[in-house]
């Protein structure tokens, strides 16, 4: 059988250096084809000037464009600029559906003197659900879980009164809940319809 190293067949073959870039987190090469060439540009260009150099230098890109013609260079720059603008609108457009995204919390009569709190919309400010109702029964030493409302979203449910509380925590960033707009909030009382003999 032959062997893959032809002087020493004992010798490990050594590993291949793989170098991240810390926008796109592509392999340096194929930074081109994620949608911050730009902005990898900029970071390679600060952080290593000598790689920068060798990937985007005059002679690097002439010896990489050296086939193109003219033509598919301004094209090859404009369907990038175009793929840049398109990633930061859609991260945009993200960010504002976020920011529009409203907090519910619900106090709810279930008869004379018991309530449910319900909390809806959270998820939407990247918070886990599951870790903020066990944070809630743990403050409030009483049941929280999430589950599905009627519209079929998931909500967290706690047992009790404790809608000004949750709100004084959100509003103050406690825990989990740090980094959810305090403006974002809506506070609902629902009583319980008397039932008519």
């Amino acid at each position: 059988m032959a062997s893959t190293t032809e002087e020493n067949p004992n010798q490990p073959i050594s590993p291949v250096q793989v170098l991240y870039c810390e926008v796109c987190t592509f392999p340096l090469e194929y930074c081109e084809f994620g949608s911050s060439f730009t902005r990898c540009k900029e970071w390679l260009q600060k952080e290593d000037p000598d790689l920068y150099d060798k990937y985007y230098s005059e002679e690097a890109l002439q010896a990489k464009l050296g086939t193109l013609s003219l033509e598919a260079q301004t094209k090859l720059e404009k369907d990038t600029a175009k793929k840049e603008a398109k990633a930061e609108a859609k991260a945009d457009a993200a960010l504002k559906k976020k920011m529009a995204s409203q907090i519910t919390i619900k106090r709810i009569e279930r008869n004379k003197r018991k309530h449910v709190t319900s909390v809806h919309g959270l998820e939407a400010f990247g918070v886990d659900l599951k870790k903020v109702a066990k944070m809630f029964a743990q403050k409030f030493a009483t049941g929280a879980s999430v589950t599905k409302n009627p519209q079929g979203l998931e909500e967290i449910v706690i047992q009790g009164d404790v809608s000004g509380e949750i709100v004084e925590m959100i509003e103050e960033g406690t825990g989990i809940l740090k980094g959810v707009p305090k403006d974002n909030v809506v506070q609902i009382e629902e009583k319980k319809k008397k039932s008519t003999d």
